[in-house]
């Protein structure tokens, strides 16, 4: 019996002991983390409108969007509101730049009315590319017309573009007369209708490129050359144009002389026929300022200047220099 017991003592301690020389499974490898998600900034700008945030109601321009830096197969969305109503929303791809350095896309946005818009660019959370807002951009939409006393982006757009072309301009910010002056100007070397507001067909000229005055006669330095076909006046050191005024040249009856001429007498002030200002290149014949400049030929063969620019052409002008009077 006591045999028999411990038998089967023995036979139930046999399994514990075998389990007991097993060794256990070894566990599973954690698995190894995700690659954290890629930053970028986003930017948004507005290219061919009136200047980076203003742009004209009926003419596209485009909003430009930057990634920096460039992440492969993410993209952005651009949303375009008028107050709180969305106008457009676009998905964006990029395309690489500076080697991966900034990723670029483009849309174009074709404002109808003036306004305000709000360009709105974001990236929502990938794998990838961790979530990303650009700061907001608000585009003025503003008329295709300035006239006088009108002020804001559209004025400042035309006297900045006035001024780089070296028409004589104001740069108050206000549609003064100085600035229809230099529209006047403008106009006739554009080949435009001759008046003194800027309207549509001004504004797309300008972003076109149109109404540069390029010299003639460079190798004659300091100089002045007068076109009388365009009734326009430049002052010119070399080939740079420096200054270019709206004038009227001699009426059919009494046409201005031709050719190339010097400064030989300067008379300052007003004098009995009223020339202000005269700088006289041949016999009679001057360079003055004149109470009335009308946008055609009318003088009595003198080169006329409005009044207010009379001294500062007297002034820029020596015994000797140049003149050029030509078609």
């Amino acid at each position: 019996m006591r045999r028999s017991a411990l038998a089967l003592l023995g036979m139930l301690a046999l399994p514990a002991t075998a389990a007991a020389q097993t060794p256990p499974p070894a566990p599973a490898p954690a698995p190894a983390p995700a690659p954290p998600a890629a930053t970028a900034t986003l930017s948004v700008a507005v290219k061919g409108g009136l200047t980076t945030t203003a742009a004209l109601a009926g003419r596209s321009f485009r909003a430009r969007v930057v990634m920096k830096p460039f992440v492969a197969n993410e993209g952005a969305v651009l949303r375009v509101y008028r107050h709180n109503k969305k106008l457009r929303v676009k998905s964006l791809t990029f395309k690489p730049v500076a080697g991966g350095a900034a990723g670029v896309a483009a849309f174009k946005v074709s404002p109808k009315s003036p306004g305000t818009l709000t360009l709105r660019a974001s990236h929502r959370a990938t794998p990838g590319l961790a979530t990303t807002v650009a700061k907001p951009v608000k585009v003025s939409i503003v008329r295709a017309y300035a006239g006088p006393g009108s002020k804001g982006p559209a004025v400042r757009y035309l006297q900045d573009r006035l001024a780089r072309l070296h028409y004589v301009t104001s740069r108050s910010g206000v549609y003064d007369a100085a600035t229809g002056r230099a529209i006047m100007a403008w106009r006739k070397v554009a080949g435009y209708s001759r008046t003194y507001v800027a309207t549509a067909d001004v504004f797309a000229g300008m972003v076109k490129g149109r109404g540069v005055f390029k010299a003639r006669h460079p190798q004659d330095g300091r100089h002045v050359e007068a076109r009388l076909n365009q009734q326009v006046l430049a002052l010119i050191n070399g080939s740079k144009v420096e200054r270019i005024y709206h004038t009227s040249t001699g009426a059919p009856a009494t046409p201005t002389v031709r050719g190339k001429f010097r400064v030989y007498l300067k008379t300052p002030g007003i004098n009995a026929k009223g020339m202000i200002d005269s700088n006289y290149f041949i016999r009679g014949y001057a360079i003055h300022g004149y109470a009335s400049v009308p946008p055609y030929n009318a003088s009595h063969g003198c080169l006329r200047l409005p009044a207010p620019n009379a001294r500062s052409v007297y002034d820029w002008l020596r015994i000797g220099d140049v003149v050029w009077v030509e078609p």
